[in-house]
Order: C-alpha cells, then structure tokens, then sequence
C-alpha cells in the first residue's frame, strides 16, 4: 500500500487532467458486504437513489449522499496502479472533472447522461472500511485538513434529475 508521501509525490507529479468536463469510467452498484456490480450503465431515480445500490436499503438513507462521485486518478493512486477502480465503493469513477471545493461548490449542479446531480455540502471522508483497504497512510492522505478542499476522498451528492446513466458519459456543470 502507498504511502503518505508516496501518494502526495504522485498527486502532485501528475493530478490527472482536471476541468469543468469529465466522463464516467466506471459505474459502481454496491451490493452489500463489499460486493459491486459495475454495469455498463444504471437508472438514477429521484427518491432511490442508483436503482440497486445499497444506500436505498439502508435503515435510514442520508439524502445528501444518494451518488457518490471519485477521481479516477486518486483511485488509481490509492491502488497503487493495480487495483480495480471500484475498491474505494463510490458509485461514479471519473476522469477529468475536478472536484474540488473551488470547482464544485455545495449546490453545484452535474448533468451525467439523463440525470441532474447536485454537489451537497455533507464532506465524504474516508472511514474505517476504507482504510482496511486503503490503509492508515491512504485514510491519512485523504482526510488531511490541507487537503479536504482537494475532496480527494470524493463528493457527495443528491439526484435532482432522474435518468439513465453510462460509462463513457460526459458530466459537466450546468
């Protein structure tokens, strides 16, 4: 597992390509107990959430977390080049959109496919299952107050618009 440094060398070396426009990678459907099922693409609904996901089966569902979105990049530094980038769990893996605080203020809204997001000021941060897969140095990295408004860990969001969602979609601020 990397690193702190290793993985603070690798954000800043090379932090991927970073804009107002990005494309979904992989979509990622949690199951329960670890398990994902990465379809080609799946039904955003208003009051379920991604149509399968866990989070419309949990006892109470928080609304500001209903879609859950990650950078490619960090998840490829997370898993050290060699790991799946569906370990860290968020439901969109993306490439290219920067998701920081400055880009994606709470209240932002994201067109992806047929679905309206908005960004929701709830902070994602890595918890006890990340760091079993992740590491200590990796939950370390991602939750270090200098780097919360990075949102390295991720981005929360709440479905404003229902809608088909794909891989290879672009997603972009409205």
């Amino acid at each position: 597992m990397p690193t702190f440094e290793e993985l603070e060398a690798g954000w800043l070396a090379d932090p991927g390509p970073r804009g107002p426009r990005g494309r979904v990678r992989v979509i990622v459907v949690r199951l329960g107990d670890g398990a994902h099922a990465l379809p080609p693409s799946c039904q955003v609904d208003v009051a379920g959430g991604i149509v399968g996901d866990r989070w419309s089966r949990a006892e109470a569902p928080h609304p500001e977390a209903q879609v859950t979105l990650m950078s490619a990049r960090v998840c490829q530094l997370l898993g050290g080049g060699t790991q799946p980038l569906d370990r860290a769990g968020d439901n969109l893996v993306l490439d290219g959109l920067d998701l920081s605080e400055a880009a994606l203020p709470a209240g932002t809204r994201l067109r992806v496919g047929g679905a309206v997001l908005e960004v929701t000021p709830k902070s994602h941060l890595g918890c006890a299952k990340f760091s079993e897969r992740f590491g200590q140095d990796a939950l370390r990295w991602v939750n270090w107050k200098d780097h919360r408004e990075r949102r390295l860990r991720g981005v929360n969001c709440r479905i404003i618009e229902a809608g088909t969602v794909a891989v290879g979609d672009e997603i972009y601020t409205l």
